[in-house]
């Protein structure tokens, strides 16, 4: 059975959030990065997976205010346009990386 994925930390640092994950691997992301990539229901219709947000509308200086854990399994961001919605699962997060997986020996 596979290591359950889990978060061991997250830095808000201006623009830029930066997930520690429990097994060694640090992503770091832009806030506009993963607040384009929302998947709520306000960002992407439920039914036909097709994009509603405008990655245009999204302001080029966003930050995330916060964040709050979801269960053992996402977490939810509070950015500075006031989009509190969207849930992200580990599972999204990691996929969004687009950090070189640390190298196992």
């Amino acid at each position: 059975m596979a290591a359950r994925l889990g978060v061991a930390g997250v830095e808000i640092d201006g623009q830029n959030v930066i997930i520690s994950w429990t097994d060694g691997q640090v992503c770091e992301f832009t806030a506009t990065y993963l607040r384009v990539n929302c998947s709520c229901a306000e960002c992407v219709e439920e039914w036909t997976n097709r994009r509603l947000l405008d990655p245009a509308s999204v302001p080029a200086d966003l930050r995330a205010e916060d964040y709050l854990p979801v269960g053992r399994y996402a977490l939810q961001f509070l950015w500075s346009d006031a989009h509190y919605t969207g849930i992200y699962p580990f599972e999204a997060l990691r996929a969004l990386c687009q950090c070189e997986d640390s190298e196992e020996g």
